[in-house]
């Protein structure tokens, strides 16, 4: 399921900050963020399909890792559509981007929307974001601000996103502001990736599941639940990664541009 912010070009030394938790279905194969192998990409990695839901582009060489600023992540659709078996992986929409040298809104045009099941594709560069889903909203180019993504409509207010928006701007943005350096605000990020206040019966939203399974992802960090059987008592589905990415200016030469730098990093729960 998933959830997503995105702070975009508020912080000049911080033009990227995007907090992520990934929803999942617990006994889903995953490989831990890494440098992959067979293709320039740093991400975690879902081993049932090859794909993955957050990276950023990094290619090793030696001991040098060279990036090109672009990002992407992923989130599922829910609106009661089961995926059917000869739809490509979603996870797929963020490998080809990364690996592709199409400008985001460019990528984001060309996408085949049918091939896949529901999703909400946020894709960027050092000089442009991007969201698209194939559900009716079509490529458009984040402004500068705060965005918050879930399972629905990008402008949908659910209780989660909402109650993410508000913490991140009274907790942590301040913080970036004062200092932008990670030791000074991430655990804070992480803290605020990790409420897990339901939200209340008449605010939950309408995408055709159960209230009660409804009720129990409405919170921003999901604990581990028997999703599929909400009276079972061995857990299912939860909160399996969470994930903080930035793009850091960085010092350079005297009378040179200042240089972007990606960084990401995960924490995982089993």
């Amino acid at each position: 399921m998933c959830i997503v912010a995105i702070a975009w070009q508020l912080f000049d030394e911080l033009p990227l900050v995007l907090l992520s938790n990934r929803d999942e279905f617990l006994q889903r194969p995953t490989e831990p963020l890494h440098q992959w192998a067979d293709k320039p990409v740093y991400a975690g990695r879902d081993k049932q399909s090859g794909g993955t839901w957050l990276g950023i582009h990094q290619e090793q060489y030696g001991n040098f890792y060279e990036q090109n600023g672009r990002w992407a992540a992923v989130l599922n659709f829910r609106d009661g559509v089961q995926a059917s078996n000869d739809e490509r992986s979603r996870g797929a929409l963020v490998t080809d981007f990364l690996t592709s040298t199409l400008s985001p809104m460019d990528f984001a045009r060309q996408i085949s929307l049918q091939d896949y099941a529901g999703f909400n594709l946020i894709i960027g560069d050092a000089a442009q974001a991007v969201i698209v889903n194939n559900r009716g909203h079509a490529p458009t180019a984040l402004h500068s601000g705060l965005h918050v993504f879930s399972n629905g409509q990008p402008e949908e207010e659910w209780f989660k996103t909402e109650k993410l928006r508000g913490r991140l701007r009274q907790e942590v943005l301040p913080l970036i502001v004062e200092n932008s350096a990670p030791e000074y605000w991430q655990e804070a990020a992480f803290a605020v990736m990790s409420d897990k206040t339901p939200a209340p019966e008449n605010k939950l939203p309408e995408t055709g599941v159960a209230k009660q399974i409804e009720r129990a992802l409405s919170s921003i960090y999901i604990e581990p639940i028997a999703l599929l059987s909400m009276d079972a008592t061995v857990p299912t589905y939860g909160t399996r990664t969470q994930s903080i990415l930035t793009l850091n200016q960085s010092p350079s030469p005297i009378d040179a541009e200042p240089i972007l730098r990606a960084q990401l990093q995960s924490r995982e729960y089993e």
